[in-house]
């Protein structure tokens, strides 16, 4: 494939595609990962039609996007970040990795893929205050999210709290300042360093924002996680230009390094068979007036 997609065993999910059918795609792959899961199901459906949180993800994307440059941060990224980290959790268990949230006592499996996809799913929100601790801002506007949610699934208070401490840690975690303490946390962490597409880059790089981040995201076709010969989970990046590296190494593989997961997982990247890289841009000015770079 060519046209940047995030792979999630046999579901494909395309990041380039229209953003109706993107909605649809990465809602497939986590409806299919949570058959087994109702309480985490029925969590998603409320997340996803819950007004506020979809008033974050607008804006969270507005601001990283229209007014920073950056990539997208909003729905889009939330569904797929939301998919891969119900892919990454099924593939850790099935290998017998037993997740905070049952170690400790707190809940069962079901409750931590609830966990897990509620984390991922809202980490990002806070980027609609600010860039700048956004990870703080995001587990302040999460708050009242989670405790609706939960206040409809469970019915013992203690819980929910215990509940609502892990998915805040992973939120606050995601960025590795500080690092990830539990393998909740870890997952929405890699889960987040997943979306590297040049689908994610693509909006930014329209608006002109030219620098590796963007480069780099355009150069990444495909992002795959699938379970591994020696690890549980190894994701492959398949890259049409060298440019890639930058989003594997400073985005995916130091979030895989520094989580409680790391022992886990393994990264592969290569780039198509083909004698040349792919041209991403043809020339770049920089301005003389300011420090920036547009394409020429």
């Amino acid at each position: 494939m060519s046209d940047g997609s995030t792979v999630m065993n046999e579901r494909t999910v395309q990041v380039t595609q229209p953003k109706a059918k993107l909605y649809v795609e990465a809602d497939l792959a986590i409806r299919e990962g949570l058959q087994r899961y109702p309480k985490a199901l029925a969590a998603y459906d409320m997340l996803t039609s819950d007004a506020e949180a979809r008033g974050h993800w607008d804006m969270a994307n507005y601001i990283t996007v229209r007014k920073l440059g950056y990539n997208d941060h909003g729905r889009v990224h939330a569904l797929l970040t939301g998919a891969a980290s119900v892919t990454i959790l099924q593939l850790l268990t099935d290998h017998g990795v037993k997740p905070d949230v049952m170690e400790s006592g707190v809940g069962d499996l079901d409750d931590t893929f609830l966990t897990v996809l509620l984390s991922t799913m809202l980490h990002d929100i806070g980027n609609q205050v600010h860039r700048a601790r956004h990870e703080s801002f995001s587990v302040t506007l999460a708050i009242p999210i989670l405790d609706r949610i939960l206040e409809k699934l469970y019915r013992d208070p203690e819980q929910r709290i215990e509940l609502r401490a892990f998915m805040l840690h992973s939120i606050y975690c995601h960025d590795l300042e500080p690092e990830p303490l539990t393998i909740e946390a870890g997952i929405t962490a890699v889960a987040d360093g997943t979306d590297i597409t040049k689908g994610r880059g693509r909006k930014a790089f329209a608006l002109g924002s030219v620098d590796i981040h963007s480069i780099s995201a355009l150069a990444v076709d495909e992002v795959q996680i699938l379970k591994g010969e020696q690890v549980p989970v190894e994701i492959r990046v398949v890259m049409n230009n060298s440019a890639g590296i930058f989003q594997v190494e400073e985005v995916l593989t130091k979030k895989v390094l520094r989580s409680p997961i790391r022992d886990y997982v393994t990264v592969i990247a290569s780039t198509h068979d083909t004698e040349h890289d792919q041209r991403i841009i043809r020339r770049v000015r920089l301005h003389e007036s300011e420090p920036r770079f547009t394409l020429d």
